[in-house]
């Protein structure tokens, strides 16, 4: 049961006297108010202009060195064959001024920002919006009462309205869509990991390439190394997280865009002014008419002019949307175009070296310097998209779509920052095979380009879901976002996979195969779910099933964690059958993890007593949101224990009201008729009487209720000093005899395999061993 208080803010309280003031309800769908938590106002919300302002500086660090180190290889990877016109030039960097406008500028700064989840931005966060407008989730642990959110009645009736309704009801009806929705989805998340995979790569590579300008005696594979070592390095620090030197950040990635934006400006006065005639689009009309086929081919190289874009998004949960904007607008856009129209300048009169443009163009007295900073700003590129990739995980871990593995947060400041130690092994390894397999930046370019693209589309795709059914704008910008932006976006796709065997094949393995767990995964998630949901025992046969075992009450608290927030799941009767004892405070309990980032504290908790309240058995399920960590053993007892004691004081008050409300029925029931006149006195006397007898049996209700209340609370203190057991079911599933071949192969083999390989459920929830009892069970699917 829960206590709700006329008093808007909420909390959570009552019991004694101030129960008698307080508006009680009885809630008896635990089912529907798991889903029901109270809006707040999340990190980077809002804010004044001087911390609007710091953390625009701070954003720099964070989220722009992916973006911001793009000039390092862009011209290079555009022309891999040379320059063959001189004016091929002004159409390239006209294309990468309009690109960085289109997409990162007009697109994600003006636009997409503006669709995040509570704050959270990136590709989950965008399905996560949408899921709580709309039940398109596939993850069963979505109740009807989610309906509540999208509540369009109160909205005046308008074409728009219509729309999104329409779209609305379409999007539920099919599981088709629902399909395709979960599918864009992974398939997004999969291509920011192989973008998590490739920036170490190719930003690293192309960071010490440099040094070849200085010791020209150098060769490749000794790069290549060279490049390998840094990785390794820069893979085996994640485990300490990105805090301790976050603050080094944003100075060095500062210094890095006054370097190349002085650079830039140094170029172009010195070699040719005249570039700056490429902000006229007509010079990327010429290009393509004289180069055809092979100018389409070229623009696989431009687009990584806005690689890092993604991450302007994903990390908005660390900033607000103001910050980002003046960061990018007066920080990264004026540096990062300066820059590439300084080399444009260079190259112009010094087209032999497109190869190499970055390191050739810079003024000798300053090499050094850069160097050291492009190394500097290539590991914090690496960095902040390894921590993307880390924060996108963890969400995708905490919907269903991955086993169960650890997940350390790494910052107490930002939520955001965490590391997964065998997915940062495979990240790490897979990213120094692939720096010496590919050798080059340009054929890594190949691969990082398909990455990127293919993010922008999916975001597109959804930004479009989001401005018709929970924007509701006019189809006619519905539309010209669609077209605009999907257009755009599709030209750069179909050039770069034109390079397919050239390396651009190496991002559809990685997503191949990590979209295969994940569905694998979120498969067998499904139908196991279903099949314990068909198969609970219903809690009024509590007291029978203990009694028919002849379960005897053993000392401490036990939590036997299951995924159903209803009935008895079946791993009970089984465990009860085999060992017929229950610990004197038994729960079971239910981690929820709802579409939001954050569930604030005061509401992580919702009990329900299960059978007579002589039996202390409760059901709790514990919600957090995507962003959420979970609460080390100690802390996590010491809190439930003391939420717990509250929901007893809870239903004290629930009782006391109740016992009230009926003395005060009969009271009325038993009053005579008022008499005549005449007989006031001895009326009076008579009504004084009853009202002192009533008061007398009220004030002894009250004194029993908080002596109950006070002993329930100090025997839950005992039994946590006698130690918390944590009961976990190990279920091994299998696909059923007349299971089709490819249901065989992904339940028995992959599923299986996964299981069985990644880090355990215990070790995910951080539950002690020696603490922890685990009760197996064998399900068929």
């Amino acid at each position: 049961m829960s206590l709700e208080v006329d008093n808007p803010a909420g909390g959570a309280g009552g019991g004694g006297e101030s129960a008698n003031r307080l508006s009680l309800k009885r809630h008896d769908s635990l089912f529907g108010d798991a889903e029901k938590v109270s809006g707040g106002k999340y990190h980077g919300s809002e804010g004044s202009w001087a911390r609007t302002l710091h953390l625009a500086f701070q954003s720099v660090g964070i989220i722009y060195g992916d973006i911001g180190t793009s000039p390092l290889y862009v011209y290079s990877s555009t022309f891999p064959d040379g320059i063959k016109y001189n004016d091929d030039l002004l159409g390239v960097l006209s294309l990468i001024i309009y690109t960085l406008i289109i997409i990162p500028m007009l697109k994600y700064v003006f636009v997409v920002l503006y669709a995040n989840d509570n704050g959270d931005g990136g590709t989950f966060a965008l399905y996560s919006l949408i899921s709580r407008y709309a039940k398109i989730r596939l993850i069963p642990n979505q109740q009807a009462e989610d309906a509540m959110v999208s509540n369009y009645s109160i909205e005046a009736p308008t074409s728009q309205l219509k729309r999104a309704q329409w779209f609305k009801q379409k999007l539920e009806s099919s599981r088709a869509a629902k399909i395709l929705l979960f599918t864009l989805t992974i398939l997004g998340t999969s291509m920011v990991m192989g973008d998590g995979t490739l920036t170490p790569s190719i930003s690293v590579l192309s960071a010490v390439s440099g040094i070849k300008e200085k010791a020209p005696n150098l060769t490749q594979t000794q790069v290549v190394w060279i490049s390998v070592a840094i990785l390794f390095l820069l893979f085996s620090v994640q485990r300490f997280g990105t805090d301790k030197v976050g603050y080094t950040f944003a100075p060095v990635i500062s210094v890095w865009f006054v370097l190349i934006a002085g650079i830039g400006l140094y170029n172009l006065v010195v070699h040719d002014v005249g570039v700056l005639r490429a902000f006229n689009p007509w010079y990327i009309v010429q290009y393509f008419k004289r180069n055809g086929k092979e100018g389409w081919v070229s623009l696989g190289g431009v687009i990584l002019c806005v690689t890092g874009t993604e991450g302007m998004f994903a990390d908005l949960g660390h900033f607000n949307i103001r910050a980002v904007q003046i960061s990018f607008n007066g920080i990264l856009f004026p540096s990062v175009v300066l820059c590439y129209i300084g080399q444009a300048a260079y190259l112009r009169k010094f087209p032999e070296n497109v190869g190499d443009t970055f390191y050739k163009s810079i003024p000798a007295p300053l090499f050094w310097p850069t160097f050291i900073i492009a190394i500097l700003a290539a590991i914090i590129a690496s960095q902040a998209m390894l921590s993307g990739a880390f924060a996108i995980l963890s969400k995708a871990l905490s919907l269903g779509c991955l086993p169960r593995v650890q997940v350390i947060h790494t910052s107490k400041k930002y939520e955001g920052q965490v590391y997964i130690p065998e997915v940062n092994f495979m990240m790490g390894l897979a990213s120094i095979i692939v720096t010496i397999a590919f050798r080059t930046t340009t054929s890594i370019g190949n691969a990082y380009g398909i990455c990127v693209v293919t993010t922008f589309s999916i975001t597109t795709h959804l930004m479009t879901v989001v401005m018709l059914v929970i924007w509701k704008k006019h189809i006619v910008y519905v539309l010209l976002f669609y077209v605009v932006f999907g257009l755009t976006e599709m030209i750069y796709l179909s050039s770069i996979l034109s390079k397919f065997i050239q390396g651009g094949y190496l991002p559809f393995c990685f997503a191949l195969v990590l979209m295969t767990l994940m569905a694998t995964w979120h498969y067998v998630h499904v139908k196991r779910y279903w099949y314990e949901l068909d198969h609970i025992v219903p809690t009024n046969q509590m007291t029978a099933l203990l009694e028919k075992n002849d379960v005897r009450r053993i000392p401490g608290v036990g939590l036997l964690y299951t995924e159903l927030v209803q009935g008895i799941p079946p791993v009970f009767p089984r465990l009860i059958k085999k060992i017929p004892s229950v610990h004197s405070i038994f729960l079971f309990m239910s981690i929820k993890h709802l579409p939001i980032p954050h569930v604030l504290p005061a509401e992580r908790f919702l009990f329900r007593q299960v059978g007579p309240r002589e039996q202390r058995i409760f059901r709790c399920v514990a919600r957090y949101g995507y962003s959420d960590a979970l609460e080390e053993p100690k802390d996590f007892a010491s809190f439930l224990a003391d939420r717990l004691k509250m929901f007893i004081q809870e239903e004290v008050a629930f009782a006391q009201n109740d016992a009230e409300n009926d003395d005060e029925a009969a009271t009325d029931h038993q009053a005579p008729p008022r008499p005549p006149r005449r007989s006031t006195g001895s009326v009076v006397h008579s009504e004084e009487a009853i009202q002192s007898r009533g008061s007398t049996h009220s004030g002894r209700i009250t004194f029993h209720a908080s002596q109950t209340a006070e002993e329930e609370k100090q025997l839950i203190d005992r039994e946590v000093e006698r130690g918390v057991v944590y009961l976990m079911g190990e279920a091994n599933v299998s696909a059923g005899p007349n299971s089709s071949v490819l249901k065989k192969i992904v339940v028995n083999y992959i599923y299986t395999f996964l299981r069985k390989n990644l880090t355990e459920g215990h070790k995910a929830l951080a539950i002690p061993k020696d603490q922890l009892l685990k009760v197996g069970i064998t399900y068929e699917i």
